[in-house]
């Protein structure tokens, strides 16, 4: 039965913005969550950190089984494990479970991130930018669409029928979506006019035969995770990834505390937090379609640079008590910084191949595992031992930091 390759990324779209509540909607339930469990704030803290770590470090393992078993299996059981995490939350009475629940979910969320980034860099080798592009837009861009519910319901009362209901939603989602994925079959580009291909392509469910050493669109030689991780091109890489993913990561999970903490309002604070995964999900789209036309290690470099300007903007007008202008550098920080998650699985492909584009790239994002680190319990430490300002100004840095290195880039 013939289908187009557009579906593929339709459907892995939509379950990247079915789970994107796990990391841009929790800054609107942890206040409800801390207060209901009786915990600190240190304590329910350790949450967002623990959902970076094994959201992040579960990528590797999937997609090195993705690549060689295809995605159906996985992705059904990233359904039963990200829905199933948060109706759990729903009914949690301890913090050891929500510790426990929200990890859980965070291993789905890790899988569908790899299945969906992948499905697109393997049915597209042609256009790496605008289709990673589409699927981590709706990672960014679909939690917006119930922030608004989320934080209307933000209280102790109203908070475990949000996550009942959002967990249903998740797993049902992603389970349909199951059926639907598949990877093309081996040797598919072969003769193949890319822009017209909407036949039958294969299932892509089981053993796959190894491909050329070479890919068929262009050459590229296809390095495994261990040629990959041989080359210095993957360790600056992978050192950007982790400075500018520390910037953008503790933007998400700190911006209404930080808010909150400079006296700004609390529409102020419920405007950041909206407009945040919005402006996210419209630059991944933006720039990574940009990024197929230009040189993409000089749209690296300027949309990492301009994260760092914006972070450091969130400080200046917080601290001159200008919400609008604040409001503003959220915008440009989070538009700007979004985009790595649609550049770096771009270069990976560019650089290294599609061939095992899954292993490869899980690798390197698994450095959102110490951004997470550096967004959670490294900008509390500096809190506590100097102060927000300081701890945000840190961030800034790091992201312009990881543009002006992005200069040094060239396939290997």
């Amino acid at each position: 039965m013939g289908f187009s390759r557009w579906w593929q990324v339709a459907a892995a779209a939509v379950m990247m913005g079915l789970v994107s509540p796990y990391q841009y909607v929790w800054s609107s339930i942890q206040s409800p969550l801390e207060s209901s469990l009786a915990v600190s704030p240190e304590a329910i803290g350790l949450v967002f950190t623990l959902f970076v770590i094994f959201q992040a470090g579960s990528q590797f393992p999937v997609g090195w089984y993705r690549d060689r078993h295809g995605p159906r299996l996985l992705t059904l059981a990233a359904g039963v494990l990200a829905g199933g995490g948060y109706l759990g939350l729903s009914v949690a009475t301890t913090v050891w479970q929500v510790y426990l629940l929200y990890s859980l979910g965070a291993v789905g969320v890790g899988i569908v991130y790899t299945v969906a980034v992948n499905t697109a860099l393997k049915w597209f080798p042609d256009r790496r930018g605008l289709t990673t592009g589409i699927g981590t837009m709706a990672f960014a861009g679909g939690s917006a669409l119930v922030v608004p519910y989320v934080r209307a319901n933000a209280t102790v009362a109203g908070y475990p029928d949000v996550l009942h209901n959002l967990g249903i939603v998740i797993g049902v989602g992603i389970l349909v979506g199951a059926v639907v994925l598949r990877d093309p079959p081996s040797g598919w580009l072969d003769g193949v006019d890319l822009e017209g291909v909407g036949g039958d392509a294969g299932t892509g469910d089981g053993e796959r035969d190894e491909e050329p050493a070479t890919d068929g669109a262009g050459g590229t030689r296809q390095y495994q995770w261990r040629e990959m991780a041989g080359t210095w091109q993957f360790w600056l890489m992978y050192a950007m990834f982790v400075g500018v993913s520390g910037a953008g990561l503790m933007l998400t999970a700190q911006i209404v505390t930080f808010a909150d903490a400079l006296e700004l309002n609390a529409v102020t604070a419920t405007a950041s937090a909206t407009v945040l995964p919005v402006a996210g999900g419209i630059g991944r789209l933006v720039v990574g379609d940009l990024s197929d036309r230009v040189d993409r290690e000089r749209a690296m470099a300027a949309s990492f640079v301009l994260c760092g300007v914006g972070v450091l903007g969130t400080v200046w007008f917080a601290r001159a008590g200008r919400p609008l202008a604040f409001v503003g550098a959220v915008v440009v920080a989070t538009f700007f910084w979004s985009p790595q998650y649609t550049l770096f699985p771009s270069v990976v492909g560019d650089y290294y191949g599609r061939e095992h584009s899954s292993a490869n790239y899980a690798l390197l994002y698994s450095g959102k595992m110490w951004g997470g680190v550096f967004g959670g319990a490294v900008v509390g430490w500096v809190v506590g031992a100097t102060s927000w300002s300081v701890a945000f100004a840190v961030g800034g840095v790091l992201a312009v930091a990881a543009g002006v290195a992005a200069l040094a880039l060239r396939p290997p």
